[in-house]
Formats: structure tokens, C-alpha cells, sequence
């Protein structure tokens, strides 16, 4: 069977539905993330408009660590399959689309002078992103020139800083920036961290000038179930395809992208006008909170437990009669009630997050929600959490018992190739977060089995979640309650007992 590249476009073997209209500019994105979401989200949305004749983006994707699918995507000529499948309006849904819009893909950190130019690029407009929750930060690291920084905000500052410098700070080669990390205000933060590595860099004031006045960060909102490669179908998709595609991304029907931006740049990337639900408006704080605080709060709250409970799958967690029955009592008596929207409205939505999670096309991993959970938790649960101790006077047990949940997840150990490893009933399952999380995480669990000891440490330490959450009415002595009963009886025992 043959492997998918653009040979086999011009041999007529496959067709694309978006050819780029050549009575169009290109309108020139920078993609800093080659994961399944931007691919199936922001390139998706990209090659549809295309297709409609609405625009000729191209899209230059970047490598956001040094580990990356550059190598493959280079291999299949910048082509990959996006695969939607799902319930809407109570309908099955299912397409396939060839998305054709990436014209390179780049490693940074071994392709530094390719990402340099195209930095001085003068057609380039966009720069999207999606690092993790964790990517928008700041970590101190010097400017070494030649060398791509490792930190994304000081990735961003050297990048700006040479197309500063290629422009000689004209106005017009400023840029508009759409970050797609899930943390608030992701553009305002990501300005932040720019110029203040402009500042420990000492950098010109001019340049910095130009940042501030120039440049556009919008806040942004995404929101997209994307699961990814459909692993245990790729030999039948393939067959079903005619060709096979490793780069294959499978996500929901379901699409809703809000940019906090100015009006007229809604213009110059008009996805909106392609039927896709693109919003842009100067407040989205009322779609981030139902978002972060509904869909992705109740897949944080609920992912951990479920997976050391021995389930593997979102559709699992609501097929189980345990783990639903929590999963509901969670989302429509903890969260919803603080969603600050009407009540008809927030639980029509909250009804629609539960047909979504329980869509039979969609294979979403819980080990890769567990990702960085420990920021995860903090942005999508914490805010909830501290709203019902504030008009109830103690903490909600089932997001109490999400807290206990995730120390249980990262109870574990260094393997052998030094990976942080925990345990479940399966095996060993890889611990994925920061270094200094895992150290934290490592130091507390090590050397005792006095669990009430080891979560009132962890609650107590304000490196993990910005603040101590012992302060919080209830959440300590639920949470350590919690966590003794999962070490006793084992997760799905306990959460029974809720």
C-alpha cells in the first residue's frame, strides 16, 4: 500500500478539496506545535477556508521541543489526514479530509537559521501556538544567538527580535499572535514573558516599543476533542483510505475557537465566513469559564481516578456504572452550579459535554489527559472548588476526592531509564509533568505510608498550585480522607463510597 505524499496528488491516485486559490496572497502562519490539536484544529480550520476560496493559507509548522514530527511530516510532503467522527444534533457524523495547507515543518533546535528566516519573512501575518498549559512561563535562560531558546516565551522574544531587526521596527511587519495554551489570558501572558525577557536580555527600548505597539497578542479559547492517532484501527482506516497515513488525527465533529482580538483582523483570517464557529469578540471570559470550568473540568476531575480505576477511555468512564454515576454527580451538583451563566443554559451545555465524552467514535486516552495534571488541576478545578467552599463553608467531596485522585496517580517511582512510573492493576504507567513537579511529588511520597501526612505536605506547598490549599474550608481532611480510603479499598471502592 502506498504511503501518503504529494506524488501521489499529481499522479491523480488522491485529490485534496482545498486548492489554494492563486487569485489570493498568501496569508502566512507560523504554527509553534506540530501535536494532534493544532493539526486538527487551526491547520483543519485553515485547509476548510482554503477549499471555500476564502483564503491561501500556508502554514509553516515548528517543532515546539526538540522531539517532534518533523521528520515524518517531511517524509509525507507536509500532507496528513484529519478524521471527524461523532453524535451532532443527535446525528452520526463522519468526513475525512487530506489537509494540504502546511508548505514546511521545521526543528528549531536544528533548524534555527530556517526559523530565523522565516521570521523575516515579509508575508507572515499569524503565529499560533499550543505548548501545554505549562509552556506560557517563565523561566530564566540567556539569549545565545545561533541557539533556539528551549523556553517558548524566550523562543518567541529572539524570534520577534530578528524580525525586528530584519523590518527595521516598521509598523506594518508587526505580528497578531493566537496562542492556543488553555490558561487565561493567554495572549496578555504571553506579552508579559516577551518583554520581560526583552528586559533581562536588555534589549533595545525601541524593540521594545515596537512589541508593545506593533504586535497583537489576542486571548484566545479552543475547544475540540482531539484524541489522535486511531491506533487500534490504522490498518483499517488505511484500507479504507487507500494509502497509508501515521500522522492520521482523529478528533469530534465539534469546533468552537473565541479570539479576544480586534474586529478587523477577523477579516485577514476569515474562517468564520467558512461555516466554521470562529468567534471574535472583545470579551470571552463568560466561553472560557463554561469551557474550562465544565468540559475541562470534569475531564481533570475525573480522568486519574478513572484511569487507576482500570479504565482506559473517556467513552469507558461513561459506560462504567461507578465512575458515571460520579462523573454526573461531579458536573451537575459541583461544577455547573458555579458557572456563572443562566441555569437552562449552563446545563444544556454541561448535557452536551456528556454526549461528547460518550461519543463511540473516539478513542480518548485518559493517560493522555493526565499530562501535566498537576497545572491542569490548579486552572480547570481549583477555581470550582474554592466557589462551593465559599457558599457551602467546606470543600465539594467529589472534586476533593479528584485532588486525592491525583496524588494517588503520582505516587510512583524512577524507573530503570529514569522515567517517573506509578502503578495500576494493568502495570506501570509513565508520569508525565514538569521536572521540578515530579521531584516535589518523588520527596513527598518517599519513605513513609502516613498518607493524611503526605497530602497535607502536598496541599501545603505552593510551588505545585500557587497558593496552599489547606486554607480552603474542608479540601485537606476530605482530600487525606479521601486518599486513605483509595490506598485501602483501591479507587473504584472508594469512589463508590462517595
Amino acid at each position: 500500500m502506498k504511503t501518503l505524499n504529494r506524488a501521489c496528488l499529481a499522479e491523480g491516485q488522491l485529490a485534496v478539496e482545498s486548492a489554494a486559490p492563486s487569485s489570493l496572497k498568501p496569508t502566512r502562519i507560523l504554527q509553534i506545535g506540530d501535536g494532534n490539536f493544532l493539526r486538527a484544529f487551526v491547520d483543519w480550520m485553515v485547509d476548510v477556508a482554503n477549499g471555500a476560496g476564502l483564503m491561501n493559507g500556508e502554514v509553516t509548522m515548528v517543532q515546539p521541543l526538540e522531539r517532534g514530527v518533523a521528520g515524518l511530516m517531511k517524509a509525507q510532503d507536509q500532507l496528513f489526514t484529519v478524521l471527524l467522527r461523532g453524535v451532532q444534533n443527535g446525528q452520526q457524523v463522519q468526513s475525512k479530509r487530506l489537509v494540504s495547507c502546511v508548505k514546511n515543518t521545521v526543528n528549531p533546535y536544528a533548524e534555527w537559521d530556517t526559523m530565523l528566516a522565516t521570521m523575516r519573512d515579509p508575508a507572515l501575518r499569524f503565529v499560533v501556538s499550543n505548548t501545554t498549559e505549562a509552556g506560557i512561563a517563565y523561566v530564566e535562560e540567556s539569549l545565545v544567538e545561533g541557539k533556539c531558546p528551549a523556553n517558548f516565551p524566550a523562543k518567541v522574544t529572539a524570534l520577534l527580535l530578528a524580525r525586528f531587526k530584519a523590518f527595521n521596527g516598521s509598523p506594518e511587519s508587526g505580528l497578531v499572535f493566537l496562542p492556543c495554551e488553555l490558561i487565561e489570558a493567554n495572549g496578555s501572558k504571553l506579552k508579559q514573558y516577551v518583554l520581560k525577557f526583552a528586559d533581562a536580555w536588555k534589549l533595545p527600548a525601541d524593540f521594545i516599543a515596537w512589541v508593545k505597539n506593533h504586535n497583537v497578542f489576542c486571548n484566545t479559547l479552543v475547544d475540540r476533542i482531539v484524541p489522535g492517532f486511531p491506533a487500534a484501527e490504522a490498518e483499517a482506516l488505511y484500507d479504507e483510505f487507500g494509502y497509508k497515513d501515521p500522522l492520521t488525527v482523529a478528533a469530534e465533529p465539534f469546533l468552537l475557537w473565541v479570539i479576544e482580538g480586534p474586529a478587523k483582523i477577523a477579516e485577514e483570517l476569515p474562517l468564520h465566513k467558512a461555516g466554521l464557529d470562529v468567534v471574535w469578540t472583545d470579551d470571552l471570559q463568560p466561553y472560557r469559564t463554561r469551557k474550562v470550568r465544565i468540559l475541562n473540568g470534569a475531564h481533570t476531575a475525573s480522568s486519574l481516578a478513572s484511569y487507576c480505576a482500570g479504565l482506559d477511555t473517556v467513552r469507558e468512564m461513561t459506560e462504567d456504572p461507578t465512575v458515571s454515576k460520579y462523573l454526573n454527580k461531579v458536573m451537575f451538583d459541583e461544577i455547573v452550579p458555579f458557572v456563572p451563566l443562566p441555569d437552562a443554559e449552563r446545563k444544556a451545555y454541561a448535557e452536551t459535554i456528556m454526549e461528547r465524552f460518550a461519543n463511540p467514535h473516539i478513542r480518548h486516552e485518559l493517560i493522555s489527559i493526565a499530562l501535566n495534571s498537576v497545572s491542569k488541576w490548579q486552572v480547570r478545578v481549583l477555581p470550582t472548588v474554592k466557589d462551593f467552599a465559599a457558599k457551602h463553608g467546606t470543600a465539594p467531596a467529589g472534586l476533593s476526592f479528584s485532588l486525592a485522585a491525583l496524588l494517588n496517580f503520582y505516587h510512583g517511582k524512577l524507573a530503570a531509564n529514569g522515567d517517573y512510573e506509578g502503578t495500576r492493576e494493568k502495570g506501570a504507567y509513565p508520569i508525565k509533568d514538569n521536572a521540578d513537579i515530579l521531584t516535589i511529588m518523588n520527596a513527598a511520597w518517599s519513605g513513609t505510608t502516613d498518607v493524611t501526612k503526605v497530602a497535607t505536605m502536598l496541599l501545603a506547598d505552593t510551588r505545585l498550585w500557587g497558593e496552599d490549599l489547606t486554607k480552603v474550608p474542608g479540601l485537606a481532611e476530605q482530600t487525606a480522607s479521601a486518599l486513605a480510603r483509595i490506598k485501602a479499598v483501591g479507587v473504584k471502592a472508594a469512589m463508590g463510597e462517595l
